[in-house]
């Protein structure tokens, strides 16, 4: 056989074979907990790694909200299964020494869906806007409230940089509608606790107009606790931020106005072609807005 026709025909087959095991850049995605957003982002994410066999996904998940234990476990199983980047949903600031941990030993880290204020150890951040998502609702929120009107804030888990910035982008949101905050309590982003700081907030306010909550999984607790007070839709204004975890049911029923809708499809797959390009030496951007929209009874249709 003609010598330049056979290497011709290997540098062919070599660029036609699909890539070895030594050849995938192994990377990790490591979400909060189980609930339907974490696992739209771990979807969105396995599906761009298939579409992209160079690619091997190695996935971990928390068990809660505050499940930092959980969360410091799954990254130090990530270094030891010698992953060269990761993209970590971070649950709470304390994680950070692990994750320095990581960034010691080569790991490229993108923080995804919320910061770690003060570390520096990020390549980029994937995330909403959360301060900008929060004027979202303050902003649909003034339409519908004037001075003086009280309101009830389920937060998320406080100290947690994102959802801190969508209580304070709601009120910033406001702008000259001075409401009265008069209940505030944390939820750590679970139904049972937003049932029950619904309540305290209801008891202590039967002049209550408004509700707002940080994060998704307190909104059905807060709808049941509303119709267990005997408290009609139209007497309380219900807005929550993420859409989800029964948010869209809710407001088709009628029983929530309004939610602040986040992309984690978007979250999930740019936040693993973040890492990889970071892995392969390119330039990536410091900070990645995925985007917010906010759902009302009007366009719910587009969000199902």
């Amino acid at each position: 056989m003609n010598l330049k026709l056979f290497a011709g025909l290997a540098i062919a087959v070599a660029f036609a074979m699909p890539a070895s095991a030594a050849d995938k850049i192994k990377v990790g995605l490591i979400t909060k907990f189980p609930v339907p957003f974490y696992s739209t982002m771990e979807d969105a994410a396995k599906k761009y790694a298939a579409a992209h066999p160079e690619i091997e996904l190695v996935t971990g998940q928390g068990q809660a909200a505050t499940d930092i234990e959980g969360q410091i476990a799954l990254i130090e199983s990530m270094i030891t299964q010698g992953v060269k980047g990761l993209a970590i949903t971070p649950v709470d600031p304390t994680v950070a020494p692990a994750l320095d941990k990581a960034v010691a030993a080569g790991v490229k880290v993108v923080l995804v869906d919320n910061s770690i204020p003060d570390w520096k150890g990020q390549t980029a951040l994937v995330s909403t806007n959360n301060l900008n998502g929060g004027k979202i609702a303050g902003e649909y929120l003034k339409t519908v409230l004037k001075s003086g009107d009280k309101i009830g804030i389920l937060q998320g888990v406080p100290g947690v940089p994102a959802l801190d910035d969508r209580v304070t982008g709601m009120m910033e949101g406001l702008g000259e509608v001075k409401v009265e905050v008069v209940g505030k309590g944390a939820t750590n982003c679970t139904l049972e606790l937003g049932t029950s700081v619904t309540e305290d907030i209801l008891t202590a306010n039967p002049d209550l107009k408004a509700i707002y909550a940080a994060c998704g999984p307190p909104i059905p607790g807060a709808v049941k606790s509303i119709s267990n007070a005997g408290i009609a839709n139209d007497k309380i204004i219900l807005v929550g931020f993420d859409a989800c975890c029964g948010e869209i049911e809710a407001i088709k029923s009628g029983a929530e106005d309004a939610s602040v809708a986040q992309f984690p499809a978007k979250m999930g797959e740019l936040g693993i072609d973040t890492v990889v390009k970071a892995i392969r030496g390119e330039t990536v951007e410091a900070n990645v807005d995925t985007g917010a929209g906010l759902v009302t009874l009007q366009n719910v249709k587009d969000f199902e």
